[in-house]
């Protein structure tokens, strides 16, 4: 009996908690983009560093108010000025820019469209409050506080965080290692005149190097090995030796010439092999040595959706990514069109997901959703993810959407 996807990917990411944690290292700022934090940040300081204004206007004590609406100016403070001498005379206002320090003293700072100048003085047209404008040390990050935890993807605006803490170098987690080669001899590198009627482009690997590029993998590339049994058990076995993740593409269906699988069988063990999921059914998982194997089907839709669904999430895992990010956002929306679907396994269609006359959310399919039109991904923006049991769905009925995330975009 076939494993159900979510049996599948369960035991997936149950092996990647038992498998030999990444080492660390520690990186520049300026090289930490997509890397993953090793341990939690702590800010050095508090930001603001001082109290501040938000806005053009002025400076006031309450006290000085009730008094008189109106208020001499005794001065101007401007963004980077050292008020530690500063002579502020009782029953006077100062001059105050964005970002300039408040004095201790301040109560408020009055933004200047609620103020007019008079040959008095400045003259305060609306109640004043305390607090009003005045931006508070610590109030964005105090000092010694966890600013981001472990397992925190640093991304653009993680790092520009971290740059007005002033903080120019992190501990990061080793790019996790991917050793990655396709099989067949139909296969033709991209670039080179294809040999026969019968040979192919070797899209999927290249495919499959954007993936691991984009999720900040370390690749090995160890390119096309036809289909004989030495050469792909020399290829595992130099994988294995290198990686912490081997992802073949092709040789893992049902055919003569489908040698991966036994290779495997040989040099390590399978944790399971074929999924009820469409596409890719044909999808072997198992081990070799310290390093995971995951083995995807030929057909290029079934590569992608395999390795979205299935080696993404486990990569992550492997990665020390938080776990949050593992888990996919999705909801339920009515369809715009019929759908095809056949009873007995979970298919993940390609759709298109956008906005009704009315304004309210609902799904369309892309068209034909066979493992080899490559094409449904150029119009989708989400995976239609329809369960096991559920036969064909008719136009207005409730299914469940996954809009694709940073990966697919």
């Amino acid at each position: 009996m076939l494993l159900t996807f979510e049996q599948a990917k369960q035991k997936i990411l149950q092996e990647a908690l038992t498998a030999k944690p990444l080492a660390r290292e520690k990186v520049s700022l300026h090289d930490a983009l997509k890397r993953i934090s090793a341990e939690p940040i702590i800010s050095p300081i508090n930001v603001p560093g001082f109290n501040n204004s938000a806005m053009d206007g002025y400076a006031v004590r309450l006290s000085d108010i009730p008094t008189s609406k109106v208020l001499p100016q005794a001065g101007t403070v401007l963004a980077g000025d050292d008020i530690s001498d500063l002579n502020w005379p009782n029953g006077t206002c100062l001059r105050i820019m964005t970002g300039a320090p408040v004095p201790a003293e301040a109560d408020a700072v009055v933004m200047q469209e609620e103020t007019e100048k008079t040959p008095a003085g400045i003259l305060f047209l609306n109640d004043i409050k305390m607090g009003n404008n005045i931006r508070r040390v610590g109030e964005d990050v105090k000092k010694d506080s966890v600013v981001f935890p472990q397992g925190k993807q640093l991304t653009i605006p993680t790092l520009s965080t971290l740059a007005t803490l002033g903080i120019s170098e992190l501990v990061v987690f080793k790019k996790l290692r991917v050793a990655l080669f396709s099989t067949g001899n139909e296969l033709t590198p991209i670039g080179q005149p294809i040999a026969n009627s019968g040979a192919i482009y070797d899209s999927n690997r290249f495919t499959l190097i954007l993936l691991l590029t984009q999720l900040n993998c370390e690749i090995i590339d160890l390119g096309i090995i036809p289909d004989d049994p030495m050469k792909i058990k020399q290829a595992l076995e130099t994988a294995a030796s290198q990686a912490d993740l081997i992802i073949t593409s092709g040789g893992v269906s049902v055919g003569d010439a489908d040698y991966t699988k036994t290779a495997l069988e040989e040099l390590g063990e399978i944790n399971f092999w074929k999924i009820a999921m469409k596409p890719g059914k044909p999808f072997a998982f198992g081990k070799i040595g310290h390093a995971l194997f995951c083995g995807l089907p030929g057909n290029p839709v079934s590569t992608l959706v395999t390795f979205y669904q299935l080696v993404q999430p486990l990569i992550l895992a492997l990665s020390t990514h938080n776990q949050a990010t593992l888990i996919p956002l999705s909801f339920k929306v009515k369809t715009a069109t019929p759908l095809k679907k056949s009873i007995g396994r979970l298919d993940f269609q390609r759709g298109i997901l956008q906005t009704d006359i009315n304004g309210e959310l609902e799904v369309a399919t892309t068209g034909k959703q066979g493992s080899h039109i490559t094409q449904s991904f150029n119009y989708a923006n989400c995976f239609i993810v329809l369960e096991q049991h559920r036969g064909d769905i008719k136009k207005g009925e409730l299914v469940t959407v996954e809009p694709f995330n940073a990966l697919l975009k």
